[in-house]
């Protein structure tokens, strides 16, 4: 993934603006998800998964 800046500047109302461009072709989709996944798990966000016996509670 990549991430280029430009057009740095002094800003009054948020102390800095930047132009911001962003490109995932190769990563696409699945590398964002990922990506976001480690992030969550780095803030202690992810609960554990409930696991269940195979067939349990279906009908």
């Amino acid at each position: 993934m990549t991430v280029s800046v430009g057009r740095v500047q002094d800003c009054a109302v948020n102390d800095v603006k930047f132009v911001l461009l962003s490109h995932n072709t190769v990563r696409g989709a699945a590398g964002g998800a990922i990506l976001n996944a480690e992030l969550l798990a780095v803030r202690n966000r992810l609960k554990p998964a409930q696991t269940t016996a195979i067939g349990e509670g279906r009908g």
